[in-house]
C-alpha cells in the first residue's frame, strides 16, 4: 500500500512515500579527527571533507568530528565494503595531513571546551539554542537505517524497537572514559546525550496520522523546525523511508560496526513481519525501559537488565544471546548473517569499553588507550 504524508512535517515537505524496497540498510558513523602524534582531537574537518565514490564524507557539529555514510545497501556485506572504503580513505586522506581516525564513543582525555563549532547554519543555531547542552556534546555514535515500505508500519518498528535498546546498548557500549576520567560507565556517551531535548526511549505512537499530528504540533508550536530535531533512540525517518536505530555508541573495529547493523536489520525484519500478521505489540512501562537502558549504559555486558514484562532481573548477555539467537535466521535470509558474527565476539571478549578498560589498567595511560583505538580503526 502507498500512503503518503499529506503533511510536511517542518519546512520542507516529506516527499519520501515509505514504498522503496524494505529492509535496505544504511550506517552513519561518527569519527574522531587526531593529531597523529599527540592523538589529541584537532579541529580540521574542512581539511577532509572531499568526495568519495561510495557514499558519503560530512561535517557533524564540532570541527574536530566527521561522519561517514554509506549508500543504501540490501546487506551488511555491500555496506561493509563501502564503509571500510569510506574509513580507508578518510584515514589516507588525514596521513596525508599528519592527522590520524579514531573511532569510539568518547575521546578519552579532549575537552569539549577546545573544540570550535563547525561554521554552517544548522550547527550555529543548535548552539543558540542550546547553548552549553550542546557544546559539551562531543560524542561519537553509530546510526543504522534500515528500509521499510509502509508508514504504519515504520510507526509499528519503531516502537516495538524501544524494547531492545538496552540491549543494543549494553552490547555497543563504547566510551568508558570522558575528560581524562574512568567514569565507571560503559557508555558515558549515553548521560552526555542525555542533556539534549528529545533523546532517549522515544514515545509511543498509535499510528502514522498519530505521529503526524503530534510533530506537526510541535512545529505548531514552534519548538522544532521539522522531525529531524527529534533525537530520540529511534525514530521513523519519512525523508530516507527507514526506521533509523540511533542509540550506539561508535564502534572500533568495523566488524562490531557491521555486526550490530546486521542485528538492527534483523529486528526489523522481524518487527515488519510482527506488523503484517495484524499482531499487537506488548506494552512495557516507559519507566522500566528507561530503568533498562541506565543499567546498560552503566555495566554494559556485565550487568543485569529486567526481563520485560516480568520483573526478574537476568544478565544482560543471555537477554543478548537470545536476541541474536532469534535474528540468525532472519539474517541469514538478507544476506547478513555472516557479519552477525561479530556479535558473537562481543558477548565472547566483551565490548568496545570492556576493552578499553583491560588497555588502561595496565599503565594507567590514556594515550595508549587512544593509541590502540586508532590502530583498531583504520585496520
Amino acid at each position: 500500500m502507498r500512503v503518503r504524508s499529506s503533511a510536511t512535517l517542518g519546512s520542507r515537505p516529506v516527499e519520501h512515500w515509505f514504498n522503496g524496497p524494505p529492509f535496505t540498510i544504511g550506517i552513519e558513523e561518527e569519527l574522531m579527527i587526531l593529531d597523529a602524534g599527540s592523538l589529541e582531537l584537532v579541529n580540521a574537518i574542512e581539511a577532509l571533507i572531499e568526495p568519495s565514490p561510495a557514499g558519503e564524507i560530512k561535517p557533524e557539529l564540532m570541527e574536530s568530528v566527521l561522519e561517514v555514510s554509506t549508500e543504501p545497501c540490501p546487506n551488511t556485506a555491500q555496506a561493509g565494503e563501502q564503509l571500510r572504503a569510506l574509513r580507508r580513505q578518510v584515514a589516507e586522506t588525514a596521513a596525508s595531513r599528519n592527522l590520524a581516525i579514531g573511532s569510539a564513543g568518547t575521546h578519552p582525555f579532549a575537552m569539549w571546551e577546545d573544540q570550535r563549532i563547525v561554521a554552517r547554519p544548522r550547527y550555529r543555531d543548535l548552539i543558540s539554542a542550546l547553548r552549553f547542552v550542546a557544546r559539551q556534546e562531543l560524542i561519537f555514535g553509530m546510526h543504522v537505517h534500515v528500509g521499510v515500505d509502509d508508514p504504519d508500519k515504520a510507526i509499528h518498528v519503531a516502537n516495538g524497537m524501544r524494547v531492545h535498546i538496552p540491549v543494543l546498548l549494553g552490547l555497543s557500549a563504547n566510551s568508558p572514559f570522558w575528560r581524562a576520567d574512568a567514569t565507571g560507565l560503559a557508555s558515558v556517551r549515553t548521560p552526555i546525550f542525555r542533556a539534549f531535548p528529545r533523546v532517549g526511549i522515544p514515545p509511543s505512537y498509535n499510528d502514522w496520522r498519530d505521529y503526524e499530528r503530534r510533530i506537526e504540533f510541535m512545529i505548531k508550536a514552534k519548538v522544532i523546525a521539522d522531525y529531524t530535531y527529534l533525537w530520540h533512540d529511534v525514530r521513523p525517518h519519512p525523508n530516507f523511508g527507514t526506521v533509523e536505530v540511533r542509540v550506539m555508541d561508535s564502534q572500533t573495529h568495523i566488524e562490531h560496526t557491521l555486526g550490530l547493523a546486521a542485528l538492527v536489520q534483523g529486528l526489523v525484519r522481524e518487527l515488519s513481519e510482527h506488523f503484517e500478521a495484524g499482531k499487537q505489540l506488548s506494552r512495557y512501562p516507559f519507566e522500566m525501559l528507561d530503568e533498562n537502558k541506565w543499567l546498560a549504559a552503566r555495566h554494559g555486558l556485565d550487568g543485569e537488565l529486567v526481563d520485560l514484562p516480568h520483573s526478574e532481573r537476568v544478565p544482560t548477555r543471555a537477554l543478548a544471546r537470545r536476541l541474536i539467537d532469534r535474528m540468525r535466521e532472519h539474517c541469514r535470509d538478507l544476506g547478513s548473517e555472516t557479519d552477525l558474527e561479530a556479535v558473537e565476539d562481543l558477548l565472547e571478549r566483551g565490548n568496545g569499553a570492556a576493552r578499553q578498560v583491560v588497555v588502561y589498567e595496565a599503565n594507567h595511560d590514556l594515550r595508549e588507550v587512544m593509541a590502540e583505538i586508532v590502530a583498531a580503526t583504520t585496520v
